[in-house]
């Protein structure tokens, strides 16, 4: 399910105790503030006899400004072929279309980005504004890795911003 509302304590407080009241078992969840809203995307799982009364719960948490949507959790598809998992890091003064870019080129590549972690914040030293991302990506073992890297240097040294691009240990 994805949860979207504004920021307050007792937010996940009030998702946990709907999902325990009905037998449910909270799964895994990436949940963050982001200008002052809170949003997430969780997993979890209850008895198939009791995920109508869990849903309708859940939606009744809207009055208390919380939108819930659920979706039905699907199995895994089947790797349609091997990939390698690498991490991907990006540093920079921040500027309009970094992201852009990069998540083109990714998507040229047929690369999936499984996780993605962005700031913008102050440098130390200039108090410039400074763009980090981190990403978790997976990438087809049919992609060339010199070709993708030589084409993330090129974006790097066009936005003059520093890419490192490395192999995630499993």
């Amino acid at each position: 399910m994805t949860v979207i509302g504004e920021d307050r304590p007792g937010l996940v407080e009030s998702v946990a105790r709907v999902v325990a009241e009905h037998g449910g078992n909270w799964l895994e969840s990436r949940m963050s503030r982001l200008g002052g809203q809170f949003a997430g995307i969780l997993r979890v799982e209850a008895p198939a006899e009791k995920q109508p009364a869990l849903a309708a719960a859940l939606e009744a948490l809207r009055a208390h400004g919380l939108a819930v949507v659920i979706h039905q959790d699907q199995p895994a598809p089947a790797a349609s072929s091997p990939a390698r998992l690498s991490q991907l890091e990006i540093v920079g003064h921040d500027r309009p279309g970094i992201v852009s870019q990069i998540s083109r080129a990714l998507a040229d590549y047929k690369v999936n980005v499984e996780d993605l972690q962005t700031e913008c914040a102050s440098a130390a030293m200039t108090g410039e504004p400074l763009f980090t991302a981190k990403a978790r990506i997976r990438i087809p073992e049919s992609v060339d890795l010199a070709a993708l890297r030589q084409t993330l240097e090129k974006i790097a040294a066009d936005l003059i911003v520093e890419i490192s691009f490395a192999p995630v240990n499993t």
